[in-house]
């Protein structure tokens, strides 16, 4: 097994254009470490770099304490899972699977095991004579997956290789993915612009934008202290509410100012340091949709931080309710209450906000103030 080190590495294009600038990064051995982030933000490319199927421009690549600026994609001993799972369609399950070990002369008897004991762990041993045009899109994903396997790699390296399944089947090869890691206990490296994805596998994520890290942490940590804005509204669904207003000092407290209402700050928000010269300034609240809340229970806990909201639209999703609230005339807000919420489109209704799970973030360079 084997870990990863990344150190300043850039993926520069001709004509000037930078796809990846100054990533630095340690993976530990066994880890499950996931990049997400928008289309062309360079996570993909930097799996690629990785793999050795894109040149790193600047910066050093080792694997476990081997230098691989300059080895092959085949002599990385990395194993690759793409997107559309690059199944030869001629060759039966069981030849796809063991067709690098025959490129590598592998003797037959090794292969033939290798084979099978990755067809036990996927549990695809009844689909080995099958062409890949008789698989379903789950079946073609694990066969991918057991071509991966066999080649006994010290990094696994996978492109959105879920993206193609529909919704039920990606939540099944979500659980599936980490029942994998776990058995296997390679170091995995994945690739995903779905945060769902990041949040349920991931023993830390690497957050990207413009082909700049913006924070690697636990999918907890990230949740709970984003460095900025854009971490912020990425991780979590439905996303955070950001709402510009400022923050006033008054006889009895620290006040967040927003459409005309004054929302308290609990008292070790309010004599928090770092908020010190923010007052008398712009700035922009985070607040989480399971924080705003409808109910008369939880309001009443929000002493000093309530209002009154319009609701434009309600989504009924099961075990909870999506409420689309409007607040005077720019504010719009989105709470996660309830099943059991009474309230409908169309309502007036009070709404109160959990101001100890707020985020103060800094209006023009959008880093987080306090959490």
């Amino acid at each position: 097994m084997a870990s990863l080190s990344l150190r300043h590495i850039y993926k520069k294009y001709p004509g000037g254009v930078t796809a990846v600038s100054d990533f630095n990064l340690e993976v530990k051995d066994k880890e499950f470490l996931v990049l997400v982030g928008p289309s062309g933000c360079g996570k993909s490319t930097t799996l690629r770099m990785i793999a050795g199927l894109e040149e790193i421009s600047e910066g050093e690549l080792f694997i476990g304490d081997r230098l691989v600026n300059d080895v092959a994609p085949k002599d990385r001993k990395i194993a690759m899972v793409f997107q559309n799972y690059a199944l030869y369609p001629h060759m039966s399950v069981f030849e796809n699977m063991a067709f690098g070990l025959k490129l590598s002369k592998v003797p037959k008897e090794t292969i033939k095991k290798k084979v099978e004991d990755a067809a036990r762990i996927l549990d695809i041993t009844h689909l080995l004579d099958r062409k890949p045009k008789a698989l379903s899109g789950g079946q073609k994903q694990r066969v991918a997956l057991g071509r991966a396997i066999v080649r006994d790699p010290q990094v696994f390296l996978l492109d959105e290789p879920l993206s193609n399944l529909d919704a039920k089947l990606r939540a099944a090869m979500r659980t599936e993915l980490t029942k994998l890691h776990n058995r296997v206990g390679t170091t995995f490296v994945y690739v995903t612009h779905d945060q769902v994805e990041a949040m349920t596998m991931a023993t830390r994520i690497v957050v990207m934008k413009d082909g700049l890290i913006q924070q690697v942490d636990t999918p907890q940590k990230l949740y709970d202290e984003p460095v900025n804005i854009f971490v912020a509204g990425f991780i979590g669904t439905p996303q955070m509410n950001f709402l510009n207003g400022a923050l006033e000092k008054r006889a009895d407290g620290v006040y967040f100012v927003y459409e005309g209402n004054s929302l308290k700050l609990p008292e070790d928000k309010a004599n928090n340091e770092a908020l010190a010269e923010y007052i008398g300034k712009e700035v922009v609240a985070g607040v989480r949709p399971e924080c705003i809340h409808d109910d008369e229970i939880n309001i009443a806990k929000c002493e000093g931080a309530t209002l009154e909201a319009f609701v434009d639209v309600t989504e009924l999703m099961g075990a909870e309710i999506y409420l689309y609230l409007n607040v005077g005339e720019e504010g719009k807000l989105t709470a996660r209450v309830s099943s059991r919420s009474t309230t409908r489109a169309g309502d007036t209704i009070k709404i109160g906000f959990d101001m100890s799970r707020m985020h103060i973030f800094d209006k023009d360079t959008e880093r987080c103030i306090l959490h």
